[in-house]
């Protein structure tokens, strides 16, 4: 239980040690199937506690991470998201290290990989319709998918049947419905940091090794930086924003699939789910550094480099590690039938709230009015999925 808080608590993480006896890799192969739930104890009621408390520490770093960089100019986002994923990485790190070096399944670095190109997709969601508007559409979408490969055993995966399909039905009719609502929902989002035309000063957007006899460069001159999103109109802005966050909510709500086929498919594998943060952190890393590799080849060595945009990619990347571990905690004592809906929704939620109260980005009484028709659908989704527990 101990280890559960440490892991939970990010700083004390990081003020913890750990030392293994030995460090397993296990490139293994697909075994016969077996039921776990025969010879694996399942967490007792009285340790749901530390579920509940697991996803609540989700659903607010989930829904406030990205606040940290949101007065910050991010460019075009592929040097923000390799910065941001490199604190999640050393967050995994920490925690294998807590964990004592659990058996490491390779398989489990897809889902990284599948939240990893998602997540390439964050910083355009932000600059076309909104932090808030965006979190609760690709929010509600994460739902879907991964309510849908539990629910039919998508991808050789056990499927998970509720014992109250009504509920569970409902459940995802409310969840849909809130996303339609939030689609009507106009946010104006003011580019006080990426105007239409950005000029910007060299020491914000300067090279990360100088050529001091590089006659081109000059100390005081300013550079032109024009991002493709800058030049959509509204509706472009719109329509790409909500296209891209239902692009990034499927592959969100997908990306603990490898895990949970792990834990049904590979005979001794481990039934605790934190036991595959680091896996999942490492396919997160990797893919990042693969984009970040491939989108530098495509700027001809010239990418957009923000100095100001590190450390708070790195508080970012920190509260995002500190949510999805607590995701992981909820999963084992809660089970992904009731976790799921719990985590998807809720951060939806608190990232309206920073983007209405503290942003501006939700005006008048007729977005309000639609606001609070998507709570409504969005937590009573929530609710009724939780009682329709597998």
């Amino acid at each position: 239980m101990l280890r559960r808080v440490a892991v939970l608590l990010f700083v004390a993480c990081l003020l913890s040690s750990a030392r293994a006896d030995s460090i397993k890799l296990r490139f293994g192969t697909t075994a016969t199937p077996q039921v776990h739930n025969e010879t694996t104890a399942q967490p007792d009621a009285a340790s749901s506690w530390q579920g509940y408390v697991g996803a609540v520490i989700a659903i607010l770093l989930f829904g406030s991470n990205f606040v940290p960089v949101k007065k910050f100019e991010t460019g075009d986002g592929i040097f923000f998201q390799w910065v941001l994923c490199t604190a999640i990485w050393i967050s995994g790190l920490v925690t294998n290290c807590i964990q004592n070096f659990p058996t490491f399944y390779p398989l489990a670095m897809l889902g990284g990989f599948l939240w990893a190109t998602g997540n390439v997709c964050v910083v355009p969601i932000i600059k076309t319709i909104g932090l808030g508007l965006g979190m609760l559409i690709w929010g509600s979408f994460n739902l879907l998918s991964g309510w849908a490969s539990g629910r039919f055993g998508w991808f050789g995966l056990d499927p998970q049947t509720p014992n109250n399909l009504l509920y569970n039905d409902l459940a995802i009719a409310f969840a849909m419905i809130s996303a339609v609502c939030w689609v009507f929902v106009k946010s104006d989002v003011s580019n006080t940091q990426t105007s239409s035309v950005l000029l910007v000063k060299e020491e914000d957007a300067q090279p990360v090794i100088q050529n001091e006899d590089d006659e081109s460069v000059e100390e005081e001159a300013e550079v032109l930086e024009l991002s493709w999103v800058d030049r959509l109109s509204t509706l472009q802005r719109r329509v790409i924003g909500c296209v891209l966050s239902v692009f990034s909510g499927t592959l969100y709500g997908l990306s603990f699939t490898p895990v949970i086929y792990i834990k049904n498919n590979y005979h001794g594998a481990s039934q605790t789910d934190i036991d595959y943060v680091f896996a999942h952190f490492c396919g997160i890393f990797t893919t990042s550094t693969v984009y970040l590799v491939i989108y530098s080849i495509i700027k001809k060595n010239k990418p957009q480099l923000y100095p100001s945009i590190v450390l708070p990619g790195i508080v970012s990347g920190a509260m995002w590690a500190i949510a999805d571990i607590g995701w992981f905690v909820a999963n084992n004592y809660l089970s992904e039938a009731v976790s799921f809906p719990i985590v998807t929704t809720g951060p939806g939620i608190v990232a309206s709230l920073w983007g209405v109260i503290v942003f501006r980005e939700v005006k008048g009484l007729r977005n309000f009015l639609i606001m609070g028709f998507a709570y409504t659908f969005t937590i009573t989704g929530a609710i009724l999925a939780g009682f329709s527990k597998a």
